[in-house]
């Protein structure tokens, strides 16, 4: 990287993360750098997670995003992005969200995994991968974007992170054998009413394909995943905004549920 794109990278990634302290969302950063790439985006999401590192946060897992074939349309891409989990991410299952601590919050149903045994090779097999994965569970990402009115292209939402926030992980876990992973059906509910629907075939065709899109990459850029690793692979359906007071269950078949609320302003 050239010492003018290390300056840059840096400066954007110092416009994100005042965005998220001060809960003040940004004008979309690709606007005033129409030429960034991928790569660029990249370099500005590993100075935040840099300073998160420095500033004493731990990271314990990967998100993966864009994993339906209709948002890869939407933003001319081919192939998923991934962003970094930090322990002070999750949320207890059943628990809620402090009101004012993100900005604009969406909710996704996913399928979470824990990685039982670390990815070394990027050319993982699908029987390797597999016998890696220690469990299975109904997980719920809250996704937030510092960017105002979540005017996102590819370039701003990998540089935010790819707009995560917060995580929740139901409260029953699975192996793997005897899943069909593909067909199972998902629900998500707001307020006891349902608003959106999915299955895993919604997820790259397989949520595992989505997982070991990510092992790939992480073991190619020496980064593997390793035991004890969260990995959500993305969203089973559209995700669905949240207010202060809202309540949010999600429902998968042969996983079980998971659910979170946000606190009513006070």
């Amino acid at each position: 990287m050239s010492k003018n794109a290390f300056a840059q990278a840096a400066a954007l990634a110092d416009a994100l993360n005042a965005a998220e302290t001060a809960r003040a969302p940004i004008a979309p950063i690709s606007r005033a750098h129409p030429a960034a790439t991928e790569l660029d985006a990249y370099a500005v999401q590993a100075f935040n997670i840099e300073r998160g590192l420095k500033s004493g946060r731990r990271i314990v897992g990967r998100k993966i995003g864009l994993t339906s074939v209709s948002v890869q349309a939407q933003f001319g891409v081919n192939q998923p992005d991934c962003g970094i989990l930090f322990a002070d991410m999750e949320v207890p299952d059943r628990t809620e969200v402090p009101a004012g601590e993100l900005i604009a919050p969406r909710v996704e149903a996913e399928i979470g995994f824990v990685i039982g045994k670390s990815i070394e090779h990027p050319d993982v097999t699908v029987a390797e991968l597999v016998s890696s994965i220690a469990y299975a569970m109904p997980a719920i990402e809250i996704v937030d974007s510092r960017i105002v009115d979540w005017k996102i292209n590819l370039f701003d939402t990998i540089a935010d992170n790819a707009s995560s926030a917060r995580f929740v992980l139901g409260s029953t876990f699975h192996k793997l054998c005897g899943l069909d992973l593909r067909l199972c059906g998902m629900m998500l509910e707001k307020n006891g009413e349902p608003v959106s629907f999915g299955a895993g075939a919604a997820c790259m065709g397989h949520p595992l394909n989505a997982v070991r899109w990510l092992a790939r990459v992480m073991a190619q850029e020496g980064r593997p995943l390793r035991a004890g690793d969260v990995v959500l692979s993305g969203a089973l359906g559209p995700m669905v905004p949240a207010a202060p007071g809202d309540r949010f269950t999600i429902r998968i078949e042969k996983l079980g549920d998971a659910a979170v609320s946000f606190q009513a302003k006070t």
